[in-house]
């Protein structure tokens, strides 16, 4: 089983602090600013296809576009991004109660023609209430697990290229039909952590996600999600989604986490802490568990480093070390079973780089990819040591901000 590496397009704005997104009174959208804050990234097109191009040429098979009131819209943006890339695939996150199954399955058809069969798919059920009401939504957590499981069974159904009926609680469709399903089919990517999302990803997803827990309390997930998807005789894989700080040294990449840290005042994770405090999500739950709000004791376990969940909702954890440390982790995950890695630094175009020629090769070398990417930059003379690409360890092209 070989690793598969993903990595993440920023639609909310960039930058090179854990608070940038903060710095804007609407998260971005306008770009109107409550203080000054250097650094900031605007989710331009124009930055995104930087970030698109490096996933590329990095060797990434994919880069997952979150969704949210904060974010672009990640349909319209990726399929843009396709037209500036040639292999990169994109996982797109969209929620399952705000679109009709039979629309979305007829978006995904088109998608897959427009990009010649690069499109995944993340089901994002919802953790949220208020950000779910925001969209019209008001079913509750349990109900949206059930509203899923009635959407992934509709949209399967009418890519079967014949009318498809359905009478369920949540939708009824007569005739539902894709006139030309995609080809290849998406994969379905799909996490959560609650009771009731259990039996959603056995049934139907392709690759179950979860957030960045240490191995052990994965290892549990896997063989909760494994145990429920045999019984349903289905085999579903595994993947996780994670931050990366890598460095040449470890000393140079903890040196970095505590600069993120640093940049925390009190009053910010306090405020960060409360509001996701009141999400009915799980798996957030479990995030904000791992490190309970305090700075102490952020390592939570080897190289797994919680303090980007003080301030940060979803994925709150991040691989810290030498590329050879940060190696080994994946390694050690790999072992348990899993196999999508999902990865996402500050800012993200530079840790592409750091990753992509720090971790990559030795991923490589311990026979975890199936092949290592040939560089873009073969044959164009290093200096001290790093790609020319990258003088420092930062790539020659970057986005406004510091």
């Amino acid at each position: 089983m070989s690793v598969h590496l993903h990595w993440f397009l920023p639609t909310g704005g960039d930058g090179r602090t854990l608070v940038d997104r903060h710095a804007y009174t609407d998260g971005g959208i306008k770009r109107s600013r409550i203080t000054p804050v250097s650094g900031v990234r605007a989710p331009d097109i124009d930055y995104l296809t930087q970030i698109a191009k490096a996933a590329e040429q990095l060797g990434f098979e994919a880069v997952l576009t979150p969704t949210g009131t904060w974010c672009e819209d990640a349909w319209l943006t990726t399929v843009a991004l396709s037209q500036h890339t040639e292999r990169l695939k994109f996982l797109v996150a969209f929620r399952p109660g705000v679109i009709s199954p039979v629309l979305a399955a007829q978006m995904a058809a088109t998608y897959q023609r427009i990009t010649r069969g690069r499109l995944l798919l993340n089901v994002v059920t919802g953790g949220d209430s208020t950000e779910q009401r925001r969209f019209g939504d008001h079913v509750d957590h349990d109900r949206r697990y059930a509203r899923t499981a009635e959407f992934l069974e509709v949209v399967r159904g009418v890519w079967g290229g014949t009318p498809f009926d359905f009478d369920g609680e949540h939708y009824q469709v007569s005739g539902g039909l894709t006139a030309l399903p995609p080809d290849p089919l998406p994969e379905i990517f799909f996490g959560g952590s609650s009771a009731a999302a259990g039996p959603v990803a056995a049934r139907h997803a392709d690759v179950y996600l979860t957030w960045g827990e240490p191995p052990e309390q994965v290892k549990r997930k896997i063989d909760w999600i494994g145990g429920l998807a045999e019984r349903e005789g289905r085999t579903v894989r595994f993947g996780i989604r994670l931050h990366v700080i890598s460095r040449d040294s470890s000393r140079e990449a903890w040196a970095t986490a505590d600069r993120l840290l640093d940049d925390l005042d009190d009053d910010t994770v306090r405020a960060a802490q409360q509001a996701l405090g009141k999400s009915e999500s799980v798996g957030q739950q479990r995030m904000l568990a791992l490190h309970g709000g305090e700075r102490d004791k952020l390592e939570i376990s080897p190289n797994l480093w919680a303090g980007i969940g003080l301030v940060r909702g979803g994925a709150g954890t991040a691989l810290v070390g030498s590329h050879a440390e940060v190696a080994d982790r994946i390694e050690e995950y790999h072992a348990l079973g899993i196999e999508h890695f999902v990865l996402s630094g500050y800012p993200h175009l530079e840790e592409a780089y750091w990753f992509g020629e720090g971790v990559t090769p030795e991923l490589a070398a311990r026979g975890l990819l199936p092949r290592l990417p040939a560089s873009p930059l073969a044959g164009v003379p290093a200096a001290n040591g790093r790609p020319a690409s990258a003088p420092g360890g930062a790539p020659l092209l970057l986005s406004g901000g510091r």
